[in-house]
């Protein structure tokens, strides 16, 4: 044994002196030269006196410089020892000793390091080191047979070999060490045949002792010392499934306990895993919070702050970014609070590895903002980048950082996938220097054994016996969460909980058929004060979210994510999404001077809100009277279940059916019971459903306006009027991400005893004693009568004199002006064509549409005018305003991980665009021409897009081949197949193409998913492009809820882009399909366009 260990000493020594292996060590270049000069330059200014060599290395790195220039013998590896002197010369490395976790490292045989798709190491490396993937905790990785221990070693004396602390005698796994502030003493997390438990043993591997205390079918994780003698750590308890894993793999969130075990309190309920608590310099702890409540799974790690009693929990960096993936083992900067070391990782991929990154949060809160550094040894930069697998193929590796100083980390670094796991010291300027490894073992948690600065101990803030909290809003307007939306706009807040998925029943099409992930327990709303303020009273210990809604009742902005108040706790929020940055400003708010308020029921008390008991309602009473499923023409099949003896279920996923837990896979055969009403009427709302846009949605995006059964009702649908509670009823569902199920025992009956599971260990441990699975009992809605359909009278106008006209008329009519086409310059070669409208007579509306089309009416054009011949594009609008962002439409991909298919090309039309900046556009446009740019009247865009027709599309009828003539909802957009939607693949997460895929007219292709550049189909006879399709188009024109829109949009089946067609939104809303074209006329020409009868329905 002797002889063994010497050799080990010797082995060590012979990597301390010779720290990168020739075969491994490329030649010094100039960045390597400068990053040693920066670092040895910075060590002189900061330390002076106490680092007394420091002139000295500058001069022999001077001579180093020129014998690697001049390619001396030997130059390679003087630099390299001259690097490490000079390093560890840093008077700031003023500890002796390291902790270490020290693994058996066994790397899969090269011959199968590919296999399909999920290679090594670039797909799975890491799970021989007994690391979680970055979608699971540690109770999914196997407990015993692992060859590991806890170790210290010299950090200069590597030749002096390990000490082994502790080496678990079953092969259990060991690690996540936090040392306390004392330096005397460490928590670790260990695993045995049972779970996972909390240990405690101190420094000099004396009075080991279990700290954990749960029940056994609980497991313990990631311990931290509290500063006053408590701990906070992470746990199972919720009993809670990871929803992307379809239930497979189980939560883990944080909870605190006394020193002993005992106390234990609940103090975060997510959705997913909470990791890495760690107290900051200010006493606060820092953590990381996975959250995709209807977002894409693959991006959202948000850092965390709270209290150490769980109040005051806000995110710091992250929220609604695509960029980093993941955040891991984030630690604080001595003595700061608000810079990190952190790891750097992708979603799948290396399990929890990634790029050792230096982030300053005062910086900016969003992607890339904040990041200060990549330390990587090579001058390789962070790049924002939107992918699954971010650094599958990136070198090299980090795991694990310790911030020695605000500049050096102690950090454990695998350089190339043929090398050993080290102990390395890093600093900023981008030096890289091994300190320790050892073959066939990874060295991981690198820790010094040094006392630290103990943070203060803030006290407990919560009122235990409450079961409440209050909630403040400054001012909603303040954020970036309803950004251009005219102050009182909002009347009220909508509040509702988040029921999460359990072990065995959870995932992306359980209580949806595409979503959302979780139950919606819609517990009541609160008016808005005048002033945008409001203060109400919530229920404690449950995650909640809140809504902004209009007067309508209609969400103007959606909250896709949560917050949980502590007992007793008063919350308090700037705004709506405002950054940490912001601050209430110096004036009273009216909710401040009342008393708070309590929440409003919605139509009865708190509960999930279930499609059978709050929407089938509305449809029995005013739809199923027709929609009855007897004829073609009665499809959709609204009535209710217990009418549809037929109903069968619906298929899901192949990767759902896989993972749907035994007893639900031999009970369902993989097709799962909605409601049949539900699924009809689901393709006619737009919500975020699951995988949506990860950034902030633009105020409105999910308007319940922008949905077509809404659109439909309030255009008219043969004369049905609902009341204001159907109504209601139906805006909620969708801006609840249209829920079939209320509770989760509905779906299937809840595996394995785990609800009751869950019940017991909340009452054990503070969480919330309501059972949201009680709601099933409730008994659905009964709605008054529906008042009979109001028919409008019909009354036949004659067509005036000379219309319709044909082609050859048109054209000729066109001809007889002066000239046809005019281009204006927009600067920089950008140009705008556009073309001569003649002056005439024709029939405004369709007798055969629907009711705001009705009545017919002649109208007169008793100008001409000029026409832009295509919707203003990206590029021109952007000559106005260079900050125009179109977007993307995030329902569609092109990849699997992408952010959607792009609307931001050039060429592409300019969408998002409010009625405001439209025109102000045209009034810039004005002032740079001198002519009179303005938006259409609806009768000026009728009689353009018709140009002479009376047929409903300017090329045809509905019927038509539309595929040369317009970009509409074809077979492209709908995936294929239109009446069952396919499934499409995002993150590894297979899911239904919904949003407009079963409304789209599958029998053509038009070619494009989304917007086209402008111009790619035949125009009509006047030379206008898209007036059907590609984007809809404002107009100037008024109608009751807002600013009338034109000619319908690629997301829009051919009947909603006829030329009578006509939807109309808010003049403030970005809508994600509406965009523009101008007129020009001259400053009298407005008033001569006239109709025989009003423009637009009063």
């Amino acid at each position: 044994m002797s002889i063994l260990k010497t050799l080990l000493a010797v082995a060590l020594l012979v990597a301390a002196a010779h720290p990168l292996r020739a075969a491994d060590m490329p030649a010094p270049g100039d960045h390597a030269i400068k990053s040693l000069r920066l670092a040895i330059n910075d060590l002189i200014t900061t330390h002076g006196a106490k680092y007394p060599q420091g002139r000295d290395y500058l001069t022999r790195l001077d001579a180093l410089e020129l014998a690697i220039r001049t390619s001396e013998a030997d130059a390679m590896r003087r630099f390299e020892t001259l690097k490490r002197e000079a390093l560890l010369a840093n008077p700031a490395l003023n500890f002796e000793k390291l902790l270490v976790v020290r693994r058996k490292h066994v790397k899969p045989p090269e011959k199968k390091w590919n296999q399909g798709n999920w290679s090594w190491p670039a797909w799975v490396a890491g799970k021989e080191l007994g690391l979680p993937s970055n979608h699971e905790c540690y109770e999914s990785t196997k407990k015993l047979g692992w060859e590991n221990e806890l170790a210290t070693v010299s950090l200069k004396r590597p030749a002096d070999g390990f000490t082994t602390l502790f080496r678990p005698p079953d092969g259990g796994w060991v690690g996540e060490i936090k040392l306390h502030w004392d330096g005397r003493r460490m928590l670790f997390t260990r695993a045995d045949a049972e779970n996972w438990k909390l240990w405690e043993i101190n420094a000099d591997g004396t009075k080991l002792r279990q700290v954990s205390r749960m029940p056994a079918d609980v497991d313990c994780m990631d311990p931290c010392y509290l500063p006053d003698g408590r701990i906070i750590f992470g746990s199972t308890a919720p009993i809670q499934a990871v929803p992307c894993w379809h239930g497979l793999r189980r939560v883990t969130n944080l909870y605190q306990m006394n020193a002993d075990g005992t106390g234990v309190r609940q103090l975060c309920f997510d959705q997913d895993h909470d990791l890495h608590p760690h107290v900051l310099p200010n006493g606060q702890v820092l953590y990381n919070r996975w959250e995709y409540t209807a977002q894409a799974h693959m991006y959202q790690r948000t850092l965390m702050v709270m209290n150490p009693d769980g109040t005051g929990q806000r995110g710091i960096y992250g929220s609604n970014s695509y960029y980093p993936n993941a955040m891991y083992f984030a630690k604080p900067l001595p003595g700061d609070s608000s810079r990190f070391a952190l790891i750097l990782s992708g979603y799948h991929g290396p399990h929890r590895m990634g790029q050792l990154i230096v982030m300053d949060t005062t910086r900016g809160f969003f992607e890339a903002d904040s990041i200060v550094c990549r330390i990587s040894g090579r001058g390789e930069p962070a790049r924002r980048e939107v992918r699954d697998n971010l650094l599958g193929d990136d070198w090299p590796k980090f795991l694990h950082p310790w911030p020695a100083t605000d500049k050096h980390f102690l950090v454990a670094c695998w350089p190339s996938a043929k090398s050993n796991w080290g102990i390395y010291l890093a600093d900023v300027f981008d030096n890289l220097v091994l300190l320790h490894e050892e073959p066939g073992y990874a060295l991981l948690e690198p820790v010094p054994i040094a006392p630290q600065p103990t943070p203060p101990a803030i006290p407990d803030r919560i009122e235990p016996g409450r079961k409440d909290a209050l909630v403040y809003v400054h001012n909603l307007h303040t954020g970036r969460g309803l950004e251009g939306v005219p102050p009182g706009t909002v009347k009220s807040l909508r509040v509702f909980a988040h029921d999460f998925g359990y072990p065995g029943l959870a995932g992306p099409d359980k209580i949806g058929f595409h979503g959302p992930w979780e139950v919606m327990r819609i517990l009541g709303t609160v008016p808005v004060e005048p002033d945008g303020s409001a203060f109400f009273r919530v229920p404690a210990n449950t995650p909640l979210a809140v809504q902004a809604l209009d007067a309508g009742g209609q969400a103007v902005q959606l909250m896709r994510n949560w917050f949980t108040a502590m007992p007793g706790e008063k919350v308090s929020c700037v705004g709506c999404h405002e950054t940490p940055r912001d601050t209430v400003k110096p004036q009273p708010a009216l909710a401040a001077t009342r008393t708070p308020r309590d929440l409003r029921p919605w139509h009865g008390p708190a509960r999930g809100f279930d499609f059978e008991r709050e929407v089938q309602p509305v449809l029995d009473a005013y739809c199923v009277s027709c929609h009855d499923g007897d004829t073609a023409a009665a499809k959709p099949d609204l009535r209710p279940l217990n009418k549809r003896p037929d109903y069968a279920g619906s298929r899901v996923s192949p990767m759902s059916v896989q993972r749907l837990h035994p007893q639900m896979k031999a009970a369902t055969d993989g097709r799962l019971r909605y409601t049949p009403a539900y699924k009809a009427l689901r393709a006619y709302v737009r919500v975020p459903a699951v995988e949506d846009d990860v950034s902030m949605l633009v105020p409105g995006e999910f308007h319940a306006g922008t949905s077509p059964l809404i659109q439909m009702l309030r255009k008219g649908h043969h004369g049905v009027q609902l009341d204001g509670e159907a109504m209601d009823r139906l805006v909620t569902w969708i801006d609840l991400n249209a829920p079939c199920h209320g509770t989760w025992g509905e779906v299937f009956p809840i595996p394995d005893g785990v609800h009751e599971r869950r019940m017991e260990l909340r009452k054990l441990y503070g969480g919330p004693t309501e059972d949201p699975e009680t709601d099933a009992a409730i008994k659905p809605a009964v709605l008054k009568a529906a008042a009979s359909p109001i028919q409008n009278p019909k009354p036949k106008i004659q067509n005036p004199e000379g219309w319709p006209f044909d082609a050859d008329e048109a054209k000729r009519r066109q001809a007889a002006a002066s000239a046809t086409g005019k281009t204006i310059a927009l600067g920089d070669g950008v140009t705008m064509k556009l073309v001569w409208i003649p002056a005439g007579e024709f029939v405004m509306g369709d007798a055969a549409g629907a009711d705001d089309e009705q009545p017919t009416k002649r109208a007169s054009i008793q100008r001409g005018f000029w026409m832009g011949a295509c919707e203003v594009t990206n590029e021109q609008f952007r000559r106005f305003d260079a900050t125009h962002d179109s977007r993307y439409y995030a329902k569609r991909h092109a990849r699997n991980d992408d952010e959607g298919r792009t609307l931001n090309n050039p060429r592409q039309p300019a969408v998002r665009v409010a009625w405001t900046r439209a025109m102000d556009f045209c009034r810039w446009l004005s002032a740079r021409t001198g002519l009179n740019v303005t938006l259409p009247t609806e009768a000026q865009w009728e009689y353009a897009c018709r140009a002479g027709t009376v047929t409903p599309l300017h090329f045809g009828a509905l019927d038509a081949d539309f595929s040369a003539w317009a970009n509409m909802g074809d077979a492209t957009f709908a995936g294929k197949s239109a009446a069952a939607g396919i499934f499409q693949m995002t993150g590894g997460l297979d899911h239904l193409i919904v949003e407009g895929a079963a409304l789209a007219d599958a029998r053509f292709s038009d070619r494009a998913i989304v917007t086209a550049p402008v111009g790619s189909y035949q125009p009509n006879v006047w030379g206008l492009h898209d007036m059907h399709g590609n984007a809809a188009e404002w107009t100037c024109s008024d109608n009751l809820d807002g600013k009338v829109v034109r000619g319908g949009s690629f997301f829009d089946a051919p009947k909603h882009c006829r030329s009578a067609s006509r939807v109309s939104y808010p003049s403030w809303q970005r809508v994600f399909n509406v965009g523009f074209r101008v007129v020009c006329e001259s400053p009298d020409q407005v008033a001569s366009t006239k109709t025989s009868q009003q423009d637009s329905k009063p």
